[in-house]
């Protein structure tokens, strides 16, 4: 039998995920897609929509390059300290990026030792190749999180550093509110559950208003860039809320949800800009595959016993943060003759 003590346990453990002083806001606790849907409403969810989609303006210095780098959220709150983050950020770092302002001094009284300032600034990253990166996060619920912004906004802390959401990712098992009256997922185990029509539903309307979000969001401030990469997961979520239809097969990602009988199409921030400022999502299937063979020769394993380390992204991260991986992220965001002298 489920009580609502399951829901304090989730609580406790999405408490685990932030950093002093940063602190989980119970209210923004999302375990499943109808607490997604219902965070909509939320009044801090609906002040940052506000903010991103009619106030917010990237700051960027004057280049030719001005490349807008889409990041997935991650667990740990704030972002820019998870293990993901810091090897990709390091990633640009050792290629000849700098930030443009200093770290604000609370995260820097988080990092370890041997790790340079640099690698918590929020601030746009410029090269002397004449390359800007912007770096952003795509979050759910909050669509857009600009790096600038992660901490603070005009309306005081950032929602970013106050939520939890692990609700939307289906594959994981527990995204599930069993205490909801309008719960209808299927427990499969001891430990994981089948959605139920009610969990797809509401899934498909939130992917949808995430999608829609972002693709206002680049819309209005699409100008300040020329060029668009999102760097996220293939094939799962935050790859769905970026890729149109016509890319879905390519990158293997469903382009309908089925609830029941019922058919629902899922929609990207893509099919919603048009194609010259479309987003450029990365890594590809092909290049997931090559990385996985130098990954392998890098270890001396075969390509079987390569997948385990590929999947943990070499120890508690993603694919994304290897350094197989993080070579093709470097040949998108840098011309070639800059990487060269990098």
């Amino acid at each position: 039998m489920v009580t609502t003590d399951d829901r304090d346990t989730r609580l406790r453990e999405s408490a685990a995920k932030f950093r002093a002083p940063f602190t989980l806001d119970p209210s923004l606790a999302l375990y499943s897609p109808q607490d997604n849907v219902d965070s909509l409403r939320h009044p801090a969810v609906r002040a940052w929509f506000d903010f991103i989609l009619t106030q917010y303006e990237p700051k960027l210095p004057a280049a030719p390059r001005r490349v807008l780098l889409l990041l997935p959220c991650t667990r740990t709150k704030p972002y820019i300290l998870s293990t993901e983050h810091r090897r990709i950020n390091a990633a640009l770092l050792a290629a000849g990026f700098t930030p443009t302002a200093p770290a604000d001094p609370t995260l820097l009284e988080l990092k370890e030792d041997r790790e340079p300032e640099a690698l918590f600034s929020q601030a746009p990253l410029v090269h002397a190749s004449g390359t800007v990166v912007h770096r952003a996060v795509i979050s759910e619920p909050l669509g857009l999180v600009p790096y600038e912004h992660m901490l603070t906004y005009p309306g005081g802390t950032s929602p970013s550093v106050q939520y939890d959401d692990p609700g939307l990712f289906e594959e994981r098992g527990n995204a599930v509110s069993p205490w909801r009256a309008d719960h209808s997922a299927i427990r499969v185990s001891a430990t994981r559950w089948k959605w139920g029509p009610n969990e797809k539903r509401a899934y498909a309307a939130m992917h949808n208003v995430m999608a829609e979000t972002v693709a206002k969001a680049l819309a209005r401030i699409g100008s300040a860039y020329t060029h668009r990469i999102s760097w996220v997961a293939p094939g799962l979520t935050h790859r769905s809320f970026v890729v149109a239809k016509d890319e879905r097969g390519a990158h293997g990602v469903a382009a309908t949800k089925l609830a029941g009988t019922e058919k629902l199409s899922l929609t990207g921030a893509n099919d919603l800009l048009p194609l010259g400022q479309r987003i450029t999502a990365l890594p590809t299937r092909p290049q997931c595959q090559a990385a996985l063979q130098r990954l392998a020769k890098r270890l001396g394993v075969s390509l079987a016993a390569a997948r385990g380390p590929f999947g943990s992204g070499g120890g508690g991260a993603t694919p994304l943060a290897l350094p197989e991986l993080l070579e093709d992220l470097l040949a998108e965001i840098l011309p070639a003759a800059a990487r060269r002298a990098a």
